[in-house]
């Protein structure tokens, strides 16, 4: 999202910028306080000013130093800036919607600078509206409408350079399907003319013509198939490397990029837009050279043969064209929308079958079918336009290049009855300009499939240009040979899922090696979060974090995520058999190992009473088992891999009273010398560990062991008492 617009001249001029000050951010924004409309009016933040631009001329200006806080405050169909000089809230500006997320950035900006320090804001979303067109921009970083076509070649170029071999097989090809083709209306002028209408011909020299017209036919074909096999061998290649490389990057990706975008929406862009590249690779590009180098050709033999024929078969060519070219960003645009749709009905019938359990137990089957067959219906309308739209345009470059081949039938038919021209060249002629609109038929219906890649390149290498949040080769077998121990360090750490919207602020903590620390407050307080940034799913905004000694950001990813264990609350299983999944962690341990593991989390037992044992089949997510068994499950999978740093994120949450027994046993087993975290709201269960920590209003309010803590009487021991009074009166 962008936070500093370019400036022109006459607002850097009324910004009366002082030496050495730098501009921070710079925004528009559109309504004035009038409620009027409003056009080149910005909001300029320097490390010492926000100053307000209006119509071009300077409006308002605060120092940065007098400003207690800022906050941008959403209301009906629009938005305002609001800061406090610490006597009273001063709404500086107001805006439409489509400016809110930008000016919640802005004002997280300010209260940085504000508060003495100097680092910047950045936004990694996308823009929801082009800056150019004011169109919206369905999910991608760049304007389908907007985007360079030059920029796409780049691209489509970058994907093809490993594959550079295959392509000059192919383009071989193409050239000698092109010469044949043209051959053979060479050897149709000699037979009509030479042979059949000269006196004294022979009927061996006919035959030897029609035998080398059908070898010419024969040779064609067997090019073509081989062309075909080819560019079917090609882009089945290039589809499956994009396969692996979009899964590939996915996983590199953060998490926040991930949630951001609907499951079904990430599945098309690696199975329907790399299914796109091999269909063009099959049905185009396969003619394309062919095509091209035919047409070239056919416009030279038509000038030579005939320029006055020639002339008069291009009079319509540049309206066929300049049709084609016209509509080109419309068809751009059209295709980006119904991928949309296409995401939409994928993300629809995920959900649904992923919760089906959910809908059945609500009876809400007929008010999911109402919502899919809304969507099938709205992809149905959006592809039926997208083919009429395409068919007129179609119809009528193919009425204009009807009525050349025409023209010239008329022209030369006139020519031959007047005896300046005989029926073999009349004939030839046709043959080639038959041709020439059958390939340029071809090439104008050919931006509707170019469109069509465009718009999946761009969703692909949408995905494949993301910067990672956390730096990380999953395919790297990375190691610095030190050993992980479990000693950490947070040194003012700030983090927010959005950067202006911090969830953790300032947070200071110590946590040594093989200390069990448990995390508590109330829900929203930012205790996951916490946790994640301990499993380094994400990088901190500000601030830093330490593992044993070395900031977290340079351990090698593959070395730090072996050496940690992880227990959710909702245990996650993959369809296959227990013994796959307990293996989840460690793929090369053994079976000896794998039941060891299983012994420790209390989970052998019942294991093996089932009928296949440790070969169990469980369904998906696990549904197939009970959630005790399915925690265990997962408590052995974290001993399998004999982690230095656990994490128990509500492991004991909503289990039975005897299942919790069995899992308790299991974790003080697991947390045996290991460097623990463990949240859980039940704050019983968290008494013995080493130390406590409060998390209160996204900061640390308490640190200390469950006595020091309730002799403070502080926040904890509020919490504690709240929940002795609920239990307390349940009992009641």
């Amino acid at each position: 999202m962008i936070l500093k617009y370019d400036l022109d001249n006459s607002i850097i001029d009324a910004l009366k910028l002082r030496e050495g000050e730098e501009i921070y951010y710079a925004v528009k924004y559109d309504i004035s306080h009038d409620k009027k409309w409003l056009a080149n009016s910005y909001v300029v933040v320097t490390a010492a000013r926000v100053v307000i631009i209006e119509e071009g001329k300077l409006a308002r200006e605060l120092d940065i130093s007098g400003i207690k806080y800022a906050k941008s405050e959403p209301q009906i169909g629009c938005g305002v800036l609001v800061v406090n000089d610490g006597k009273e809230d001063l709404a500086l500006v107001q805006f439409s919607a489509s400016h809110l997320a930008r000016y919640a950035y802005i004002a997280r900006g300010i209260n940085i600078l504000a508060s003495g320090r100097t680092e910047k804001v950045v936004s990694t979303e996308y823009e929801k509206i082009c800056p150019k067109c004011g169109r919206a921009i369905p999910g991608m970083k760049e304007c389908p409408s907007c985007s360079k076509e030059s920029g796409f070649w780049k691209n489509f170029l970058n994907l093809c350079k490993p594959y550079s071999r295959s392509f000059g097989r192919i383009i071989f090809l193409m050239i000698m399907a092109s010469v044949v083709t043209l051959l053979n209306p060479e050897v149709q002028k000699y037979l009509v003319d030479d042979v059949l209408k000269s006196e004294g011909s022979k009927l061996q020299t006919a035959m030897i013509c029609l035998g080398i017209m059908f070898l010419l036919s024969i040779s064609i074909v067997i090019i073509n198939v081989l062309k075909q096999y080819f560019c079917t061998l090609l882009g089945t290649q290039m589809s499956g490397d994009l396969r692996e490389k979009l899964f590939t990057k996915i996983q590199l990706l953060s998490l926040s990029y991930i949630n951001d975008r609907r499951p079904g929406e990430l599945i098309n862009r690696i199975v329907m837009d790399t299914r796109a590249i091999k269909e063009f690779m099959e049905r185009t590009f396969c003619n394309m050279f062919t095509v091209c180098f035919i047409f070239v050709c056919d416009v030279i033999y038509m000038l030579v043969l005939n320029a006055k024929l020639a002339l008069i078969s291009f009079i319509l060519v540049p309206v066929a064209v300049g049709v084609t070219y016209s509509v080109r960003k419309a068809i751009h645009r059209r295709f980006h929308l119904q991928r949309r749709k296409e995401d939409d009905i994928s993300s629809s019938l995920q959900d649904v079958l992923q919760g089906m359990r959910v809908v059945k137990s609500y009876g809400k089957e007929e008010d999911e079918r109402v919502k899919f067959n809304k969507l099938a219906e709205e992809i149905a309308v959006r592809t039926y336009n997208n083919e009429m739209f395409w068919c007129v345009v179609e119809q009528f470059v193919g009425f204009i290049m009807n009525a050349s081949v025409f023209l010239v039938i008329f022209v030369g038919g006139r020519d031959v009855l007047g005896g300046s021209m005989t029926t073999g060249e009349l004939l030839q002629f046709i043959t080639y300009t038959r041709l020439l609109y059958q390939y340029l038929n071809w090439m104008t219906s050919m931006p509707r499939d170019l469109m069509s890649l465009i718009s999946s390149i761009e969703r692909i290498n949408d995905v494949l240009g993301q910067e990672l949040d956390v730096e990380e080769n999953i395919l790297e077998d990375e190691s610095s040979n030190q050993e992980i121990k479990g000693e950490i360090v947070f040194k003012h750490a700030t983090f927010g899922y959005k950067s202006y919207q911090p969830v953790l602020e300032d947070i200071n903590l110590h946590i040594k090696q093989g200390e069990m620390i448990g995390i508590v407050g109330a829900s929203g307080t930012g205790k996951s979060t916490l946790i994640n940034l301990i499993m380094r799913l994400y990088n901190i905004d500000d601030g830093e974090i330490f593992v044993d000694g070395r900031e977290i950001s340079d351990i090698p990813p593959m070395e730090y995520h072996s050496k940690l264990g992880v227990v959710l609350q909702e245990t996650f299983l993959f369809s296959g058999t227990i013994l796959s999944n307990i293996r989840f962690s460690r793929p090369d341990a053994t079976l000896e190992e794998v039941i060891m593991a299983a012994k420790i989390a209390n989970a052998h037992e019942f294991i093996c009473k089932m009928p296949d044992g440790y070969n169990t089949y469980v369904g998906e997510k696990g549904y197939t088992i009970s959630g005790g068994e399915r925690q265990r499950i997962a408590i052995a999978r974290a001993v399998l891999n004999q982690p230095r740093i656990l994490i128990l994120d509500e492991a004991t949450a909503s289990l039975d009273t005897e299942s919790e027994f069995m899992i308790q046993r299991a974790l003080d087993r697991l947390t045996s010398g290991r460097t623990t975290f463990a949240i859980a709201h039940r704050l019983s269960t968290l008494k013995n560990a080493d130390r406590l920590v409060v998390i209160d209003g996204h900061r640390i309010a308490e640190v200390g062991s469950h006595e020091e803590l309730i002799a403070k009487k502080g926040f904890y021991y509020r919490l504690l008492k709240a929940q002795f009074d609920m239990q307390e009166g349940l009992s009641v």
